[in-house]
């Protein structure tokens, strides 16, 4: 039995390193089947056959559970901030002991002591970011809300000799922002959640430990 604690513990190890894919923030699940519907009896005629009938007048855009909806990602965002902050303050005190017969300390009158102090401080700062996110990605209806809105959720996974990328998003749809060819513009979208992730040995090394980090948020300096 001693002889197999050892193997355990290199079997639990290998299952670490096991690669996952990254957590998410994203509305889950990211895919659904559609609703099953109850149908009535079909009435094929000689010519029509309602299993191979597709309305000519139809509107094609996404409406129910399951539907797919292409999703136009074009995420720009801008800003900077910049702040400057000065302080100053002096201080000056003089004081001096008179020369008096009859006091004790006779060795400290007619001394005269000064003090002085000053103190100044000025504080600057500036940051600036910018974000350009471009792409295409369809995702599924995972809800409709009773106004009509649909919740939308989905991801496209790429797998690399170095590793894989993930690419997700989710979101509130309103239907008439969808056009014709079924596609909505990503800034029409509520509650936008567009990650862009990815696993490999390249993104693990640009990650801290966990023994650095556990350090790193007790060290005072």
């Amino acid at each position: 039995m001693k002889s197999l604690t050892p193997l355990l513990l290199l079997c639990g190890l290998l299952a670490g390193c096991v690669t996952t894919p990254p957590p998410t923030g994203v509305h889950q699940p990211m895919t659904i089947r559609p609703e099953l519907k109850s149908l009535a009896a079909p009435a094929n005629g000689s010519i029509y056959n309602v299993a191979s009938a597709r309305p000519l007048f139809e509107d094609r855009r996404a409406r129910y559970i399951g539907d797919t909806i292409t999703i136009n990602i074009a995420e720009k965002t801008a800003a900077a901030k910049k702040s400057d902050t000065k302080a100053d303050r002096s201080y000056d005190a003089s004081l001096g002991v008179p020369t008096i017969a009859g006091l004790p300390f006779k060795t400290f009158q007619g001394t005269t002591v000064g003090a002085n102090s000053s103190t100044t401080f000025e504080g600057k700062g500036e940051n600036a970011s910018s974000n350009n996110f471009t792409g295409t990605l369809t995702v599924t209806v995972i809800e409709v809300y009773p106004n009509g809105n649909l919740l939308v959720s989905g991801e496209k996974q790429i797998g690399l000799k170095e590793g894989e990328e993930f690419i997700r998003f989710s979101g509130v749809v309103n239907p008439n922002t969808i056009t014709a060819s079924n596609t909505v513009q990503s800034v029409q979208v509520a509650d936008a959640r567009i990650e862009y992730k990815a696993n490999g040995f390249i993104d693990s090394a640009q990650v801290m430990g966990w023994l650095g980090r556990f350090f790193l948020t007790f060290l005072p300096f």
